[in-house]
């Protein structure tokens, strides 16, 4: 904060001023614009990855696109095309995202090309991570709220594999308890994710999450159930709302499986105290290892029997009130972020598109903690 503190006040008194005079009146997304520019030093980032790289001129525009991806989202443009006509006739925007005249904007196609090289080279995950330790790694947090929430894709689902005996013949899993005396033999494929993850590495619980677009179902705050086509966005946010670790999966994959995964990454970037989750992450395993790492669980209980007694106490119930901010979160990122206009098909290309929201969430929440 203390490094932030006399840098946003220069870009109020100072930098606001001159591009009044230079660019011409400013409206509020420009300003938001020009403070997320500035307080991510996005330009910086974006020279440094390309900077050394053979091959023609693959850093050209890099920079000035990837402003006008975030010029996107703060305007809440649904498409490629809307940000290209508003290019054209908002000089004010087209001279903050570095082009003088209307001629040096990039075509639409170019657009997609830089699009999906942002996206196989993650660049806007790890700028959001370079935020997090810019501003808060050296911070004690002391609530970290879990939270999942569907995402809606334009893309066919991907069908779910039958099981198949020696022979190659589909047959069908027995569901339920075993009967009294039944055995079943379970294979290494049917140990349950949640029990392996505790024993494996970072990147061998992310490369056993499903990533691709399928059906999801879940009962949402009114008691009804909900199915949509797409993936699932799990979100990691701290104190004040701002984002720390996402992960996106297929929709069809449930809340706690990726607790462990989101604790790990959360845990590598800040110091925090407590986590809260709701019902869907009540599951020993999540609970031991959040317990092991020193933090405290709180986690709200999924009582399956009326004879389940299990109840907070009452200054745990003052502190899970923090959990809130996870749906803040999630409806901020939906609502004014982008994250209901997704047009992109693929994992890649959907997490780019969900993660220049989260660089965004993550800037402007970050500067409402000094108001």
């Amino acid at each position: 904060m203390e490094m932030l503190s006399p840098h946003w006040f220069q870009i109020q008194e100072i930098l606001f001023p001159y591009l009044q005079e230079k660019t011409g009146p400013m409206g509020s997304n420009h300003e938001r614009l020009v403070a997320i520019i500035e307080l991510s030093n996005v330009r910086t980032f974006i020279r440094k990855i390309y900077h050394g790289r053979s091959g023609g001129r693959p850093w050209h525009d890099r920079v000035e696109i990837a402003i006008a991806f975030l010029a996107k989202h703060i305007f809440n443009l649904p498409t490629t095309r809307a940000l290209i006509d508003r290019l054209h006739y908002d000089g004010v925007l087209r001279r903050l995202c570095g082009w003088e005249r209307k001629g040096h904007i990039p075509s639409e196609s170019k657009f997609s090309r830089v699009f999906k090289e942002f996206s196989t080279m993650n660049v806007m995950e790890t700028l959001l991570d370079r935020i997090v330790a810019m501003y808060h790694g050296d911070r004690i947090i002391g609530h970290v709220r879990r939270d999942a929430t569907e995402i809606d894709a334009r893309e066919k689902a991907t069908k779910k594999p039958k099981l198949a005996d020696k022979e190659g013949k589909a047959i069908s899993k027995k569901r339920g308890r075993p009967k009294k005396g039944e055995v079943r033999q379970v294979s290494d494929k049917e140990v349950k994710r949640l029990e392996k993850q505790p024993f494996q590495s970072l990147g061998e619980m992310l490369a056993d999450l499903p990533t691709c677009c399928d059906i999801g179902s879940k009962v949402n705050s009114q008691g009804y159930k909900i199915s949509w086509k797409g993936y699932k966005l799990h979100l990691d946010t701290i104190d004040g709302d701002i984002p720390v670790s996402a992960i996106l999966t297929s929709a069809s994959v449930h809340d706690s499986q990726v607790a462990l995964p989101l604790s790990t990454m959360t845990e590598k970037k800040i110091k925090a105290c407590y986590e809260l989750m709701d019902s869907a992450y009540d599951a020993q395993n999540i609970r031991n290892h959040i317990a092991k790492k020193g933090h405290v669980p709180l986690i709200d209980f999924n009582r399956r029997s009326p004879k389940d007694e299990r109840r907070f106490e009452d200054f745990e119930k003052e502190r899970y009130k923090e959990r809130s901010g996870a749906e803040r979160a999630n409806s901020n990122l939906k609502d004014n972020l982008g994250a209901r206009t997704i047009r992109v098909r693929g994992h890649k290309k959907v997490f780019m598109h969900l993660c220049l929201g989260l660089v965004i969430m993550a800037v402007e929440q970050t500067v409402r903690l000094l108001m």
